[in-house]
């Protein structure tokens, strides 16, 4: 794999997608994600975290608008078992919840000439950062300058698939991690209060809203200074995957924290992003991938403040 090209076109094979439509769709995602879905513009994208009883975050969603509710992009794996319990809350509501995977082609298109790209697949370049545009070829959401999300019918895939680069979908997971943006997939479902993962951060928690799963331990989380982990980027020499074991020298004898997402770097070995002990950061131990004595992890700058 290449991961040095400039600009590229990618299918998103990792990437699943649930539709939420119906009268009460709004109220429903409402009542059950950590952002405000109530407020939430058609021509604007949000992300956004659904958690357990226990403010443990079940799923990453990107939530984006369409004319009859809303898509929710998450990791693939969780997709059908989310979409299954999700469900479970609808009750009597006005919602329709299905795995609408399989009904969407998703790329990721970034570089220089991203703009002219969407185009081509008669898509329209939203302006702002996680604005939402809706034309012919499907919707397409930015995220920064030069880097965008295409949603495409999956009976305009071929034309899609025509437009693809050779970089793959793991360059695609490797500009997530850069912007410091986490995805829970099935094997760190159930570990992270959205805290940990930096959601509050990234938009992707209001303290202002209602009650939501897990509401109180996230305000707890947050108000009362209970934190005690946190999301941080980083490069080793190996390759690295999620869930994944961290130690900190400070702490010998058990495992300091946990990988969230990696992916391969262009120079070797990973980069990554990694949910590990503050006073460990604080005192600057030390991180090693695996195990006590694994290869040592190098710090790098998140995009957004700490």
């Amino acid at each position: 794999m290449d991961t040095k090209v400039s600009h590229s076109t990618v299918e998103l094979a990792q990437y699943g997608m649930l539709s939420c439509t119906g009268d009460e769709a709004r109220a429903f995602l409402h009542a059950q994600l950590t952002s405000d879905v109530a407020g939430l513009g058609t021509d604007t994208a949000r992300r956004a975290g659904w958690c357990s009883a226990k403010g443990r975050l079940m799923a990453t969603f990107l939530v984006i608008p369409q004319e009859d509710g809303f898509l929710l992009q998450l990791s693939r794996d969780l997709a059908a078992p989310v979409a299954k319990r999700l469900a479970m809350f609808i009750l009597r509501a006005k919602v329709k919840l299905t795995d609408a995977s399989g009904e969407w082609t998703q790329l990721g298109v970034w570089g220089p000439s991203a703009a002219e790209r969407l185009a081509a697949l008669e898509l329209q370049a939203p302006v702002a950062d996680l604005g939402a545009a809706h034309s012919a070829g499907g919707i397409a959401v930015r995220f920064g300058a030069q880097r965008f999300l295409a949603v495409v019918p999956v009976a305009r895939r071929q034309r899609a698939v025509d437009a693809l680069t050779a970089a793959g979908s793991r360059a695609w997971d490797l500009e997530e991690i850069r912007a410091g943006q986490p995805m829970v997939v099935l094997a760190t479902q159930d570990l992270f209060v959205p805290q940990m993962v930096n959601l509050e951060r990234l938009g992707a928690v209001d303290f202002k809203k209602g009650c939501y799963p897990g509401q109180e331990v996230v305000a707890r989380t947050q108000y009362r200074g209970v934190l005690k982990r946190r999301m941080v980027r980083a490069r080793v020499s190996a390759p690295a995957a999620s869930a994944a074991d961290v130690f900190a020298e400070d702490s010998p004898g058990q495992t300091s924290g946990t990988v969230v997402n990696a992916a391969p770097a262009p120079e070797g070995g990973s980069e990554l992003l990694a949910v590990v002990q503050i006073s460990s950061l604080e005192s600057g131990s030390a991180l090693r991938l695996g195990a006590p004595d694994g290869p040592p992890l190098g710090m790098l700058p998140l995009p957004y403040a700490a």
